[in-house]
């Protein structure tokens, strides 16, 4: 039988060996009514409790294969997102903090992108010229943009390939919302690094002229990580000058100087999976958030391996870490008791053009 919803405020206070137990129990309550998400960047304390660990879109597909009810993402907002778009009807997508959102994708909002088009439009064809590609790390509706405008969407992972399927279809690419990801991968495809510029929405046509988008292969949208822009070229050179043994290993969002100086340059189960199947005793410098530095440093260390993080500033990804056991806690003892809360819902408008993004994706890569 359905309460009236427990209020967050009863859990800010709970000790977290108690909040660990709660959270135990109302997951043995659930039972396979229940499947737990956790993105690599969450903290040791709700990372545990997933059922699977990857990357967003691993995860969103995860949960579309399994049988549960409910879908508990332990990541932001677009993630949750991305779920309930691959997700199916019956299912039902939850962030249990509202507030774990994304920097980066903020950065680009449609209202921004749309613009960006008319100003675009006043000057060309958009929809023969440019294919729009946004990063997976961006909000339902500019995934829903990009199936509207034949566009598609890509991740660190794939990117190289979705712009490969993006320059066959048209003769220059949008991409937003990281210019980082979107000038490596083009860099890595062997454009000029002259031929992608970036692209300010809030300055008049991107602040650029028209003889200079003429000359472009790729707009970059002028976005990025906040973790990921704290790498420094600096500190790769110090790590070498002090191992010069040592391995280099970054994300894509870093700049391209840093991804650049390094040995290697990839997604999060990339750099896992590089360190991982790595010869004992190898020293490495590791370009991503902090959480999943530790786990791996940690993981490593029974093989000689020695994993450091690349900034001195510690620092983890502000947004990821709004998700605590509080926060689970709360949300799996509601759902244990018939309440529902912070359901992520895309509309089903938004989902069918979302979906047709990330289905050309799919079949692309």
């Amino acid at each position: 039988m359905q309460t009236a919803p427990i209020k967050f405020e009863k859990f800010q206070a709970v000790q977290e060996d108690d909040l660990q137990q709660r959270i135990i129990a109302a997951r043995q309550k659930l039972g396979d009514r229940l499947v737990i998400l956790g993105h690599h960047y969450q903290q040791e304390g709700v990372y545990k409790h997933a059922d699977f660990t990857g990357d967003s879109l691993k995860l969103s597909r995860y949960a579309a294969e399994s049988n549960a009810e409910f879908i508990v993402f332990l990541g932001v907002h677009f993630m949750a997102e991305v779920a309930d778009i691959l997700s199916r009807p019956d299912q039902i997508a939850i962030l249990p903090d509202m507030a774990a959102g994304c920097s980066m994708a903020d950065m680009a909002n449609l209202s921004k992108v749309e613009r960006c088009r008319r100003e675009l439009s006043e000057h060309y064809d958009f929809d023969t010229t440019f294919t729009p590609v946004t990063y997976i790390n961006s909000a339902a509706d500019l995934k829903a943009f990009c199936g509207e405008h034949g566009g598609i969407v890509c991740t660190s992972s794939n990117a190289g390939k979705i712009a490969e399927w993006a320059f066959a279809r048209r003769e220059k690419v949008l991409f937003f919302p990281d210019q980082h990801l979107g000038r490596w991968t083009g860099y890595k495809m062997g454009i000029p690094l002259e031929k992608m510029i970036v692209w300010d929405p809030d300055l008049p046509l991107g602040g650029l002229t028209k003889e200079q988008i003429d000359d472009a292969k790729i707009l970059l949208w002028k976005g990025h990580c906040s973790v990921h822009q704290m790498f420094r070229p600096q500190d790769i050179l110090r790590f070498r000058n002090e191992h010069p043994e040592g391995k280099v290993i970054a994300h894509p969002e870093c700049s391209f100087e840093v991804c650049n100086l390094s040995d290697y340059v990839g997604s999060t189960e990339y750099i896992l999976r590089t360190v991982a199947e790595s010869a004992p005793g190898t020293r490495w410098l590791v370009g991503t958030e902090l959480n999943l530095v530790n786990r791996l440093a940690e993981r490593m260390k029974p093989e000689g391996k020695i994993v450091r993080f690349m900034s001195s500033i510690v620092c983890e990804c502000s947004t990821m870490a709004r998700i605590d056991p509080q926060h689970l806690a709360w949300t799996l003892e509601n759902l244990a008791e018939g309440n529902v809360v912070n359901r992520i819902h895309v509309s089903p408008q938004e989902t069918a053009l979302a979906k047709l993004a990330l289905d050309r994706m799919l079949e692309a890569s």
